[in-house]
């Protein structure tokens, strides 16, 4: 058995335990001090690495008596960071391992603060790492690290779930999950459960099988300009149609983008305006926070109508092409979106939903156009 020692995230006791896979009461632990060590924070995410420096005290924990079990699940989980083990002698005298970052592999900043980190990032963290440990003997810990940025992007989900504005006057009943089984996973999930529900009676139900797509939440935004009383509408080749076999497979559509981890579906929706159709947002209006489908996936929508200024050369092709975009804008007068809404001619739940929004708020929003740019024809 070996003694470890934890200056960063593990030191948060909920993560430790679902990393080691126990109960804190069945785990070893002290506070403890490195010298002449610093716990920095890093550039590139929000975690610490540890560095040598002559004069520095860093707090932790230390961790003794850990089995071959327990470290082979601190190197699964520690892996995706890039981090490499080395013996230290602690202040009470106890020698310990510590993972230490690869020479180069992180930018230090200041000085880590935990318990910013705690309220920050603790419940994103503790989400994403049931994950990660859910993949302890599936997968290695270089597979994990590829589908690491998705996993936190359903982690931070998650942490966004628990504080959804809808619910009121529906049940709020018991739910007894018996069995969760992860069918497929990569830059999407699937997960299949086994779970019994509360019945309208009060009684339970018989065990039911269910499938759901895990994925993350998505800010959509449709740009308004109340001087023009037009929209800006995009579209890209889609793959549910092609998967359905529309004979319509690209797509009009909001501004539309995953949230980050980190990131508000405010900011998610003005970093999308600009990525995906180099516009700036003025202002955004809330029109709704759903789910895409909830009877199969996870997908919740926040959905915007944003005040812009969209003149005529505002449109163009646009995207990322680390993520493979090809995204083409267009302006649409207030009456031809509506038209083809009421046609039925739009495919895109969330554009309907806007356009009806937008139908109903239309005169107030046209009360404080923004500043407008000369269109050029």
């Amino acid at each position: 058995m070996k003694n470890f020692f934890f200056y960063g995230t593990l030191r948060h006791v909920p993560l430790l335990e679902i990393v080691l896979g126990r109960a804190a009461a069945d785990i070893k632990f002290t506070s403890e001090k490195l010298h002449d060590h610093a716990a920095l924070a890093v550039a590139e995410g929000p975690f610490p690495c540890v560095v040598e420096r002559a004069g520095a005290v860093t707090d932790g924990l230390l961790v003794e008596g850990l089995t071959d079990t327990d470290i082979a699940r601190l190197n699964f989980y520690e892996g995706s960071f890039d981090y490499d083990l080395h013996d230290v002698v602690l202040a009470g005298g106890q020698t310990a391992q510590v993972y230490f970052p690869a020479p180069g592999a992180w930018t230090t900043t200041d000085a880590w603060d935990l318990r910013a980190w705690e309220n920050d990032w603790a419940a994103l963290s503790c989400f994403a790492a049931d994950e990660v440990m859910d993949y302890f003997g599936k997968y290695t810990a270089a597979q994990v690290a590829k589908m690491f940025p998705m996993i936190r992007t359903r982690a931070a989900a998650m942490v966004n779930a628990a504080h959804s504005k809808h619910g009121a006057g529906t049940l709020h009943g018991a739910i007894d999950v018996q069995k969760i089984d992860r069918a497929y996973t990569n830059y999407f999930a699937l997960n299949e459960y086994k779970l019994r529900h509360e019945r309208f009676d009060g009684t339970m139900s018989q065990p039911v099988d269910r499938a759901v797509f895990v994925v993350s939440d998505a800010a959509l935004v449709l740009p308004y300009d109340p001087v023009r009383d037009r929209v800006m509408v995009v579209e890209q080749v889609r793959m549910g149609p092609i998967a359905r076999g529309d004979r319509s497979v690209w797509q009009f559509e909001p501004i539309a983008g995953r949230v980050d981890p980190g990131e508000t579906p405010q900011q998610a929706a003005h970093r999308e305006a600009a990525e995906e159709a180099g516009i700036v947002l003025q202002s955004l209006e809330p029109v709704a926070e759903v789910y895409a489908s909830p009877g199969c996936t996870t997908e919740f929508f926040y959905i915007y109508v944003a005040l812009a200024d969209l003149p005529d050369k505002a449109t163009g092709v646009a995207g990322l092409d680390s993520e493979n975009e090809d995204i083409r804008s267009h302006l649409m007068s207030f009456d031809a979106l509506m038209a083809m809404a009421d046609a039925q001619q739009a495919a895109n739940a969330p554009l309907v939903t806007a356009a009806y929004w937008l139908a109903r708020h239309r005169d107030r929003l046209r009360l404080v156009p923004p500043k407008a740019t000369p269109d050029i024809t």
